[in-house]
């Protein structure tokens, strides 16, 4: 049985020339038929790729032909269902937007933890821990005792360490996120900072889930990803939650149940935040993909439109 493979990685490395690899990459992906979302910054590289398992491969060795991307790491899932439906590679100012110009992750961020020692520096009665994620992919999963700094994007992190005393009250600091990234730079800015013993679990919540058994898991809940699957348990399994399509928010059974749901129209998260005017945009929106499902074709608005969200990975 065929399956669709889904890789995510990233690397912070020196591209002085990273204008000049969209081209050649993008034609690589599309020869493959790899559909997903790559960023190429002066800063490295960043993205989650997905499509049939040798085409995948193939984007993978291409980029592995590069001397600066021989040791790129990346992290495996599986699905039924394709996880994107286009293919985006672009170029930005930084790899996962921050907004802290300086900040050097190859130089300055902390001590990798690996998955399997994880619970153990959760135990560890000198460690702060901190969910460097947003407030929307913490509601559905993370790890207990964790702080949720209640940010709305990465580039807001910075301010809520300089002014969140509860960092300065043990004398470490422990940071983890979806996928590695984000950790890497919050823990650099954290040392820019003053803080010296600061560590972030290596490869992030993904290889936690992989990795470590579920009956010695401290993980609870879901973890949204950046893709169609929208969560994945341990094992990297589909979870069960879905997407608003009007908010992009992970919705639960019990969010569908309630009486402010309206297929791709509102959800309890955004219900009360949209106009009439805009949920009979997004109503004819939703007839329209419905009437492109009939006739089974994709409509443009059944696509999640991961861009809105896409800094965050």
């Amino acid at each position: 049985m065929s399956y669709f493979l889904t890789a995510a990685l990233y690397k912070f490395v020196e591209l002085s020339d990273f204008a000049e690899l969209r081209a050649p990459l993008l034609a690589c992906c599309e020869e493959n038929q790899v559909k997903g979302t790559i960023l190429l910054a002066r800063e490295g590289i960043n993205g989650t790729i997905a499509g049939m398992p040798e085409s995948v491969y193939a984007v993978l060795a291409f980029l592995r032909r590069d001397s600066r991307f021989a040791d790129l790491v990346h992290k495996e899932s599986r699905s039924k269902k394709a996880p994107f439906y286009r293919l985006k590679v672009r170029l930005k100012r930084e790899i996962v937007t921050m907004g802290v110009p300086d900040i050097n992750p190859n130089l300055m961020a902390g001590e990798y933890v690996k998955p399997e020692e994880w619970n153990k520096l959760l135990d560890d009665p000198d460690v702060v821990v901190v969910d460097v994620r947003n407030d929307y992919e913490v509601s559905i999963g993370t790890f207990q005792g964790a702080i949720n700094p209640h940010t709305k994007s990465f580039s807001e992190l910075p301010e809520w360490v300089r002014q969140e005393t509860a960092l300065r009250d043990k004398p470490k600091v422990a940071m983890f996120c979806t996928g590695g990234i984000r950790c890497e730079k919050s823990t650099a800015f954290l040392r820019s900072q003053g803080f010296n013993q600061v560590y972030h679990l290596e490869g992030g919540i993904l290889k936690y889930l992989e990795t470590v058994p579920e009956a010695e898991s401290r993980w609870e809940g879901e973890c949204f990803v950046f893709d169609e699957r929208v969560s994945v348990v341990h094992g990297l399994k589909p979870g069960e939650y879905e997407l608003c399509r009007a908010c992009r928010n992970p919705i639960s059974q019990s969010d569908k149940a309630s009486e402010l749901f309206v297929l791709g129209v509102s959800c309890p998260h955004c219900h009360d935040s949209k106009t009439e005017a805009q949920k009979k945009g997004l109503s004819e929106r939703q007839r329209q993909i419905e009437l492109a499902k009939s006739r089974n074709q994709l409509h443009i608005g059944a696509r999640y439109n991961s861009q809105e969200k896409l800094d965050d990975i």
